[in-house]
């Protein structure tokens, strides 16, 4: 007699309250031979040391979750369980535990992408993905998503912006040399070029993200100041300001500067002493 599967309460919390009625149905042994991968799986990074130690495990204990499967023609197509058949083919084993479902492509696609989210499965940059397909793919909103999932908004919203950081920096986080952490500062840094160098001098000197919180914070602070140092010579430049900031300088004897942001500024009027201050009082009539 084949022996009846109850769901985990991880995967129980993945799958739809409407389909979840349906893995209640015998656990089947199937052939490798018969499953094929999810093409449209949002993992596709699959670590070779944790499948061999996933392998072993397999070896000494069997396969204690089956796999999940939707018949497709004569074969099975993978909603849960990658991992589990990859390392299943590696000690070479000819069939596995399995529980077959009737789900439409939108629910294996959800059931596929949740639980790799919810089992920590993805890299930052597949889960951004992932992210990013249930919100325009499934019509969710943010807060939607947060609730199926169990992490907030604003985590779902620092992870989505991973992927506007330079493509050569998204690898170095797929290829875990960077962290998310690390991908959330150089996301300050508004070039790609420069994002990428500073990135690759982290991986170089091996940088916590307290330290390269500390390089680009410091990187963007002489930016700006070389940023007003050039609009001041801009305007110093510019005939206007040169003749208001020549004539200023003659009427108080001394060395005035002239800075503007937007649509006001400030007038520095320079003094030596407590004479010299007094001096330039006096022709203020102050």
């Amino acid at each position: 007699m084949s022996k009846k599967f109850a769901l985990g309460k991880g995967l129980s919390a993945l799958i739809p309250e409407e389909i979840q009625s349906d893995i209640t149905k015998d656990n089947l042994l199937i052939s490798l031979n018969k499953i094929k991968n999810n093409i449209n799986q949002p993992r596709k990074a699959f670590d070779n040391d944790s499948l061999v130690e996933l392998a072993e495990s397999i070896k000494n204990h069997g396969i204690i979750q089956p796999l999940i499967l939707k018949k497709d023609g004569l074969d099975y197509i993978i909603v849960t369980g990658e991992r589990r058949w990859r390392a299943a083919k590696l000690i070479g084993l000819k069939e596995v535990p399995a529980i077959v479902m009737e789900l439409t492509e939108k629910e294996v696609l959800e059931i596929s992408i949740i639980e790799n989210i919810q089992r920590q499965d993805l890299n930052p940059i597949e889960e951004g993905l992932a992210y990013i397909r249930l919100l325009s793919e499934f019509k969710l909103t943010q807060e939607e998503l947060s609730k199926r999932i169990g992490k907030s908004r604003v985590t779902i919203t620092n992870v989505m912006r991973l992927i506007n950081l330079d493509e050569r920096v998204q690898q170095y986080l797929i290829d875990g040399v960077l962290s998310e952490g690390h991908g959330r500062t150089l996301l300050r840094i508004p070039y790609m070029d420069i994002q990428y160098e500073i990135a690759q001098k982290t991986i170089d000197n091996k940088l916590s993200v307290r330290e390269l919180e500390n390089v680009v914070k410091n990187m963007l602070i002489a930016k700006e100041d070389t940023r007003m140092q050039f609009k001041q010579e801009e305007k110093e430049r510019n005939p206007y300001y040169k003749d208001v900031k020549n004539k200023l300088q003659d009427y108080f004897g001394t060395k005035v500067n002239l800075s503007s942001k937007k649509n006001k500024g400030k007038i520095e009027i320079e003094y030596y002493s407590e004479e010299d201050l007094q001096r330039i009082l006096d022709i203020m009539s102050l």
